[in-house]
């Protein structure tokens, strides 16, 4: 398939541009993926972060190439803009059969209000062993990061941590935000146990996140809980109201901030510098200063709570508003942090077109379309070249046939021929017959062919040859002789349509085969997006624009193949004028030459 949809770009790339240099040989291809952090973007971010895991999406809509990766997309690759410095990054999940792949990559320097940020995606190498590295995409500061993406029966921390949970009655949904998620009913918990890392410490910062999504209105639901020695800490939601609590020497309690129902959204509580604050999808909605003490003990997810859980991560730091607005602008739906490119080879003189950028990304399914498509189209290019050369020699033939008839004053039979074996074999193909005939007794002509068959019959009624003048023929024979005439006459008209159905079904089937591909690859390519979570323009619009392609194809078939027909159709037209004028001339001779 890379073989094909090479060849096919190469004949597309019509706006060359200088080619960058290459990371390393060993890998055949590579992707420019561009980081745009300016308001229009919809993931501003105005204060320079550091060491911050991004949510790459690959799906059919943005990516064509699965089926070049290695097992598990063991061969990805990703480097800094530099084209240097490789990026730690892990996979949550790769799915080649359904075209999707989660991965998560981890950003050192990331610049505020900037679209002039690449980093390169390299891929192609069938030598290459897996090189993520799960821990090394996030800071020392991230104590926990559940994906809820693995089948152990407990959620296991990607983290460098390793905070694993030891008990999990939650069950898994494979349809979550980001990739899988947990689904909670009022009696399922998570539970992990109390570590260092992850202790309730607002003395020196620390940060809750994740997705959350509620179907109804809950009553004093519990999302995360630890305590310890009498103190408490719980980040809840009662009825749509999401809130922080802690209990301890004294109680303090953020004000509620209203949630949207049946939606996913982002919450994070921090604490620290003696203040505890809620953020909703990056936005700080409350706030109250507390003096809270640490607290030491498990942390348990769930309790009462009805609704999913995404993406779940502490941080034993308190993380900083841009931070928070990151993740919710960068990890979402809508996200519009990251923008994919075009894929270039190794040693590509030029980059690709936008022609180029639209192949890439056509599916299987579209690919079968286009090449059915092409053969269609092959088949009747074939149909048109071959019926104007035998038509053409047909119209040479019919005028030398009709030029010599006129010039004949006498016998009607002088211009009659016996055709030869070779002649005879070569009857059955027109096209043959044209391009290799003799013709020195007018073998194409469709003219003479009626003309012969009328000699014919003139022998079968005489009973013997013709040529001397006779007056043996009836009006009754030659009525009858008429009709034959007529039917040789449909015959040839038969024999010069021939195959012309096939550009009929060119022109009428090719635009229903390419739309057909075109709703395939729609549909394939927003199943792609609904299962990786990415909904903005640039997931969608490769996808949309490859899938165009197959009525882009269709249309190539039926416009050719409409004209071909069109100009074959009216030259056949004008041959069934001349043979009907001609029978009624041969008849006319005939019933003067041999008639009463």
């Amino acid at each position: 398939m890379r073989a094909i949809q090479s060849g096919l770009l190469a004949a597309f790339l019509l706006v060359p541009a200088l080619a960058h240099g290459w990371w390393n040989d060993a890998w055949s291809f590579r992707k420019q993926v561009d980081i745009d952090t300016t308001p229009a973007a919809g993931s501003e971010v105005s204060a320079a972060l550091t060491n911050v895991p991004v949510l790459i999406r690959l799906h059919a809509g943005n990516f064509g190439y699965f089926s070049d990766l290695r097992e598990n997309g063991a061969d990805l690759r990703f480097v800094a803009g530099d084209d240097k410095t490789p990026l730690k990054y892990h996979i949550e999940r790769f799915d080649a059969v359904n075209q999707m792949a989660l991965v998560w990559v981890n950003l050192p320097d990331l610049a505020p209000s900037s679209n002039q940020q690449p980093i390169w995606m390299y891929y192609g190498n069938a030598e290459a062993i897996d090189g993520g590295d799960t821990g090394g995409t996030y800071d020392v500061n991230q104590a926990l990061v559940y994906h809820f993406s693995q089948t152990a029966s407990a959620p296991q921390d990607m983290s460098a941590y390793a905070n694993h949970a030891t008990q999990s009655t939650a069950e898994m949904n494979n349809a979550g935000l980001i990739g899988a998620s947990v689904k909670f009913t009022a009696n399922n918990t998570i539970v992990i146990p109390a570590k260092p890392a992850l202790h309730f410490a607002p003395s020196s910062g620390w940060t809750f996140s994740a997705w959350l999504k509620i179907d109804a209105p809950e009553q004093a639901a519990v999302i995360m809980r630890t305590e310890e020695a009498g103190r408490q800490f719980v980040v809840g939601v009662d009825g749509l109201g999401l809130y922080a609590k802690y209990q301890g020497d004294s109680q303090i309690e953020t004000p509620k901030a209203p949630l949207t129902q049946g939606k996913w959204q982002h919450i994070a509580v921090t604490a620290g510098k003696g203040q505890l604050a809620l953020y909703v999808n990056g936005v700080a909605v409350g706030s109250i200063a507390a003096a809270m003490q640490d607290i030491q003990g498990e942390i348990t997810v769930g309790g009462g709570l009805v609704g999913e859980l995404d993406e779940l991560q502490i941080s034993n730091l308190m993380r900083g508003a841009e931070w928070l607005k990151l993740a919710a602008s960068s990890q979402g739906t809508e996200a519009g942090l990251l923008s994919y490119g075009s894929d270039e080879k190794q040693d590509s003189k030029s980059s690709e077109s936008y022609f180029g950028t639209i192949l890439q990304n056509v599916t299987l399914d579209g690919w079968v379309v286009i090449i059915l498509l092409a053969l269609m189209a092959a088949i009747s290019w074939l149909v048109m070249l071959g019926k104007s050369i035998y038509i053409s020699r047909v119209r040479k033939d019919n005028r030398a046939f009709l030029k010599a008839f006129k010039e004949n004053t006498g016998d009607p039979s002088k211009l009659d021929h016996e055709p030869d074996a070779e002649e005879r074999e070569l009857e059955n193909s027109p096209l043959a017959e044209a391009l290799f005939g003799k013709h020195d007794h007018f073998q194409s002509s469709s003219l003479y062919r009626l003309y012969h068959h009328g000699i014919k019959d003139l022998q079968h009624r005489l009973g013997r040859a013709v040529g001397a003048q006779a007056t043996a023929l009836s009006p009754n024979a030659i009525n009858s002789m008429r009709a034959g005439l007529d039917a040789a006459l449909i015959r040839e008209t038969q024999r010069l349509g021939s195959q012309m159905v096939l550009l009929t079904i060119a022109i009428s089937g090719g635009p229903f085969l390419g739309l057909l591909g075109t709703v395939v690859g729609v549909m394939i390519t927003f199943a792609a997006i609904a299962a990786s979570g990415e909904v903005n323009v640039n997931a969608i619009a490769p996808g949309i624009a490859a899938a165009l392609v197959a009525t882009v194809a269709g249309l190539a078939v039926a416009i050719p193949a409409l004209f071909g027909y069109n100009y074959l159709s009216s030259r056949i037209k004008e041959i069934n004028a001349d043979m009907h004028v001609f029978v009624d001339e041969f008849v006319t001779r005939v019933a003067e030459y041999y008639g009463n």
